[in-house]
């Protein structure tokens, strides 16, 4: 245990003899393992590289890094010792619980632009590449498990949702489901194409307002994959899941934004658990009635403003007077704008799970219904919450 006037031994032997601040197509160090996004195969597309550890800093496709937010807490991890610099996970019985069948969007670098379509199976897709030491990861997880939330055991007591013994198991409210976790993966010139602006203005953008953090953005032109330090999202598959790309079957779909004061604790001055929540039982049922039920969650707290905005907007609507003519002003005041969770990239979920079209949405959202429907995929019934 180093004292107080010693410095810690030093682990910067885990990396290269320089410091390689960013990278350009013309170097040695840039010998990129070919990506083509919109390939309709895993093969022809190939993996998504970004990795910086010595026998993979040359193949990077892609820029930035693997858990979202959480690369950050794998940077403190390895400073402190807890986690090798050069680990490699050993994926060993982590294959999906289901294999989601192949879907054309896959293949359409114009309908998936924000994950990566062949990240779920990598040892089945990309296990030459592991097999040579190269650091490919998921960023895509499935599994299943069962559930359990107060109000759906509340709406059994009550008797509006019944006991199957396949969806809905028991009393107590255990609910069967397949999740489904997605990290983001941006294929910039997609995402660029959905809001309307150039590559280069999006890149510039990114670099700029992440404090310079990625200067590949500018530096690298040829790298078109940026993995973002953001949130992803969550699937909730009621039912079998192969029903969801099935045309013949009803689907009811509640697209919800993260919103962990209401979602999990209960504020008293949010309303979204009761929309979660409503969308949860109609799920459950429209699986139930032989058709699939899903619940999507984004990572998107506080409409993407994050939650320190939110509770100085709940702060500026409790002191200045709580009216709904002034809901979105206090927010523009103090975020200088309404709402940044930006639906554009939601579809593209969609699209990888195969829905085709949506019988019953679970929201009156015209921002998602906006972008669904955009992204070609119609909506035959909108459910209001009910009060």
């Amino acid at each position: 245990m180093p004292t107080a006037t010693q410095e810690p031994p030093s682990k910067t032997d885990a990396y290269s003899n320089r410091i390689v601040l960013t990278t350009y197509p013309s170097q040695s160090v840039a010998n990129p393992i070919p990506l083509t996004w919109g390939s309709s195969t895993p093969e022809t597309r190939g993996p998504v590289i970004v990795s910086r550890s010595k026998n993979t800093l040359s193949k990077r496709n892609a820029i930035g890094a693997h858990g979202g937010s959480y690369s950050f807490y794998t940077a403190l991890a390895i400073a402190s010792g807890d986690l090798e610099p050069d680990f490699r996970p050993n994926f060993l019985n982590t294959q999906p619980t289901f294999n989601f069948p192949y879907q054309d969007a896959w293949g359409d670098k114009s309908k998936i632009v924000s994950m990566d379509p062949f990240g779920h199976d990598i040892v089945k897709h990309y296990g030459k590449y592991l097999d040579e030491g190269i650091d490919v990861r998921p960023t895509i997880a499935v599994t299943r498990a069962t559930m359990r939330v107060s109000e759906i055991t509340d709406a059994i007591a009550r008797g509006r949702v019944p006991i199957d013994g396949n969806i809905v198991l028991n009393e107590g409210g255990d609910v069967k489901v397949t999740k489904v976790a997605v990290e983001p993966v941006w294929y910039l010139p997609g995402v660029a194409d959905r809001f309307g602006v150039s590559e280069k203005d999006l890149r510039r953008a990114l670099f700029e307002h992440t404090g310079g953090s990625y200067p590949e953005l500018i530096t690298r032109p040829d790298m078109k994959v940026f993995l973002p330090p953001i949130g992803g999202l969550t699937v909730y598959i009621f039912g079998p899941p192969e029903r969801v790309s099935d045309p013949e079957m009803r689907l009811a779909l509640r697209i919800h934004d993260e919103c962990n004061g209401s979602d999990v604790f209960q504020s008293d001055i949010c309303t979204c658990r009761p929309y979660l929540t409503f969308g949860i039982e109609e799920a459950i049922k429209e699986a139930q009635g032989g058709g699939s039920g899903v619940v999507i969650y984004f990572r998107k707290e506080g409409r993407a403003l994050g939650e320190v905005v939110k509770y100085l907007v709940y702060n500026s609507r409790k002191r200045g007077g709580d009216t709904a003519d002034k809901y979105f002003q206090r927010t523009e005041n103090i975020a200088g704008t309404k709402d940044m969770r930006f639906q554009a990239l939601m579809p593209d979920i969609l699209h990888w799970l195969g829905i085709t079209k949506i019988d019953r949405m679970l929201s009156m959202s015209n921002m998602k219904h906006d972008a669904i429907v955009e992204q070609g995929i119609p909506i035959y019934e909108r459910v209001p919450i009910p009060d």
